[in-house]
């Protein structure tokens, strides 16, 4: 095989399943307001990390979406999520805290994780190493880039469906 013809298939493979950018340092976060993606609010379920995943976004009021996530596997509760995308400096910026399930949280109690806006179409919404897909009003994709122990990570796709 041409070697051009390999770099060809190996970047339609890599782009293909890479569906997460990172921010770098330096990077402006582009212009963006919340309105824009008011189609993300409601009720979503589907499957992932072996069981169900449920998110519900509050519609977009006073700068800000709320979220709630929960993981259900094996019939128990695996963690919580909870927090928002808010309008900062012209831009959007999402950020969160994880918790187990007797409420008890993962970060610091004044710390978040933070994802700051790389780039926004008009159906993704591109965070830092996550990101928000637009199918169809009643279909979602998001995919986030998962920190292994190993120091590695791994891209993780969730498909919901509007409940």
């Amino acid at each position: 095989m041409k070697p051009i013809t390999l770099c060809f298939l190996f970047a339609s493979i890599w782009l293909r399943s890479q569906q997460t950018v990172s921010y770098e340092q330096g990077m402006l976060s582009p212009t963006a307001k919340l309105d824009t993606i008011s189609w993300l609010a409601g009720h979503w379920k589907g499957e992932a990390f072996g069981g169900i995943v449920e998110e519900i976004w509050s519609p977009p009021q006073n700068g800000s979406m709320m979220f709630s996530f929960r993981l259900i596997a094996d019939g128990a509760v695996g963690f919580y999520e909870f927090g928002h995308i808010i309008e900062t400096n012209g831009t959007l910026l999402l950020q969160l805290k994880h918790f187990d399930a007797d409420l008890n949280g993962w970060e610091e109690k004044d710390e978040t994780v933070d994802f700051k806006l790389v780039k926004i179409t008009e159906d993704r919404l591109y965070f830092d190493d996550f990101t928000i897909e637009y199918i169809s009003d009643k279909e979602i994709n998001m995919y986030v880039d998962v920190g292994e122990g190993d120091g590695k990570s791994n891209e993780v796709k969730f498909n919901y469906h509007r409940q």
